[in-house]
């Protein structure tokens, strides 16, 4: 199982939030760069950067950020939030970014992400399923879609995603442990499609037990945020799992 570190950003810097509410903003690092290159000197090869801003504004933002980390650090990054024109896919993916995460442009532009999705390919493009009571949540999670999670997965694995990311919103900046109840749903919902799925699982995540137990399901990475930046899981210990993986 993949371990990815997560680096939010508002206005430049390093932040988390609780539940996705901006109001529960804390900075952690006014340097993301810095933050970036002490997960690669602990064998970190991920990253899952998170444009803020750019969710809030619906158009990318923090592409400088990007920009920074892929040409100063060899780490693989997967790019979201508020990406929903053709020039922010160009952007992006000139910044760096390896793969980018679609999230609420998958339910309110089908049409264009199917079109990403077969121009740059499953390897490239990750959809972004974040929920709310498996409801799926948009703009920044500000919103509800009322579309139910795992038939808005099984769509898109049907289009030949590949990639999930998602996170249970009532878990994320929390500290309580992930939704393994809800990963295994979504792993036996899909197991019998063509397109096999790589799930990543997102929010939640408090101890170093919770990795084993994501890994154990089946998931095929795990998104750490807030656990790292409040010491609740070291990276020595993120480099051991990774060597014994």
């Amino acid at each position: 199982m993949r371990i990815i570190p997560a680096i939010d950003i508002i206005e430049g810097s390093c932040v988390r939030l609780s539940k996705g509410d901006y109001a529960t903003k804390k900075i952690y690092n006014e340097d993301p760069l810095e933050v970036a290159k002490t997960f690669e000197a602990h064998g970190i090869t991920h990253l899952h950067l998170v444009d803020l801003d750019g969710a809030k504004s619906k158009h990318i933002v923090n592409y400088k950020v990007l920009e920074q980390i892929a040409s100063k650090t060899s780490l693989k990054i997967d790019f979201g939030g508020g990406l929903k024109s053709d020039e922010d896919l160009r952007i992006a993916f000139n910044s760096g970014a390896e793969q980018i995460t679609g999230g609420s442009i998958a339910v309110k532009d089908s049409e264009t992400f199917l079109r990403w999705l077969s121009h740059f390919g499953a390897d490239k493009i990750i959809l972004g399923a974040d929920a709310m009571d498996e409801k799926i949540a948009v703009s920044g999670w500000q919103e509800s879609s009322g579309e139910e999670l795992i038939p808005f997965i099984q769509r898109y694995q049907k289009e030949g995603i590949k990639y999930v990311i998602c996170t249970d919103i009532s878990k994320d900046g929390m500290l309580e442990g992930p939704s393994k109840v809800l990963y295994k749903k979504i792993l036996q919902k899909t197991a019998k499609s063509k397109t096999d799925l790589s799930l990543i699982a997102s929010g939640g995540i408090a101890e170093y037990e919770d990795l084993q137990a994501l890994k154990d399901l089946g998931c095929e990475g795990a998104i750490i945020g807030k656990a790292i930046y409040e010491n609740r899981i070291s990276l020595k210990q993120l480099e051991e799992f990774i060597l014994a993986s």
